[in-house]
């Protein structure tokens, strides 16, 4: 698993299988997307540097350069994303019959009253933490597989991009926002009354979001603010990737048999589950669909070898 690859890697396949697939939706859907300039020159810079790292790997093929290939594959994580939303928001918003279900399951919205439930400034900060820990909690298990368990470290690297890219197919298919756009467009009067309306194509030309609950002064609300403010669309919502992922992360850091590795990725787990509804960002059906899916993208990644 760790020798020299001449090829591709089963992972870089997997993000070029993604990039064909998103062709051809932008295909279907031309005449309504916004920015297509934009996507294609998205896809074109993707592949110009995954074949870049490849060919410095078949140079030098070492481990520092294996790291670069899994690297360009993670930092491209953060432009797929948002990409989600160029392609979701031409199809007809799903929010209302997530809102409905998430009344239908917990007689109310947990994410609307989870903040006023529990206001305090110190929970709010530990909430917060845990949402803005999602890329360096990957970024720690991914090391650890390099320096650790290097035989294994294409496999860590295939369970977690892989599943990110399943995620992000979902994302397109089902365009659902979450609580922190919806709510927004809707009111949350209207939300505290049960009522759901369907609002069609309104994220095709609306992005506004609402302001996250708890203690605004807070470090790390500040650094849930920027993050937010670099890279936050409305798509992405069901089922939660930043749950599903760390469970992925979770399970992976199980997988090592590493006390202090696993001790120290449970409690940001932990906080991560119910960060994501407190800061209006997930329905609770959301957080509880990520750790099923985690769980599931898991198992079926790690059937493969690399």
């Amino acid at each position: 698993m760790a020798g020299c690859k001449k090829g591709l890697l089963t992972v870089e396949w997997i993000a070029m299988g993604y990039l064909l697939l998103t062709l051809v939706m932008m295909a279907l859907t031309w005449p309504r997307l916004v920015n297509p300039g934009a996507m294609l020159g998205l896809r074109a810079a993707f592949v110009a540097a995954t074949l870049a790292a490849w060919g410095i790997y078949r140079f030098k093929p070492c481990r520092l350069t294996m790291l670069l290939r899994i690297a360009v594959q993670m930092v491209f994580l953060s432009w797929w994303y948002p990409d989600t939303y160029e392609l979701n928001r031409v199809l007809p918003n799903l929010d209302h019959v997530f809102a409905g279900c998430e009344q239908a399951i917990f007689g109310c919205q947990p994410s609307l009253l989870f903040s006023q439930v529990v206001p305090w400034g110190w929970f709010s900060e530990l909430m917060c933490l845990g949402y803005v820990s999602y890329f360096p909690l990957m970024v720690i298990v991914c090391l650890y597989y390099f320096f650790q368990r290097y035989h294994e470290f294409q496999l860590c690297a295939l369970v977690m991009l892989g599943s990110f890219f399943a995620y992000y197919v979902i994302f397109i298919l089902l365009p659902v926002t979450g609580p922190q756009f919806y709510y927004l467009a809707v009111g949350t009067d209207q939300i505290a009354q049960g009522i759901f309306p369907n609002l069609g194509d309104w994220f095709l030309t609306h992005s506004e979001r609402m302001a996250a609950p708890g203690w605004s002064d807070g470090f790390f609300y500040h650094l849930l603010d920027i993050t937010h403010d670099a890279g936050e669309r409305p798509t992405a919502a069901f089922p939660s990737s930043h749950v599903g992922v760390t469970t992925v992360v979770v399970l992976l850091a199980l997988r090592t048999r590493s006390r202090r590795l696993i001790l120290t990725i449970l409690p940001f787990y932990v906080l991560m589950c119910f960060a994501t509804v407190y800061i209006y960002a997930h329905y609770a059906i959301d957080a509880i669909a990520g750790l099923v899916t985690g769980a599931i993208f898991y198992y079926l990644f790690t059937r493969y070898s690399v």
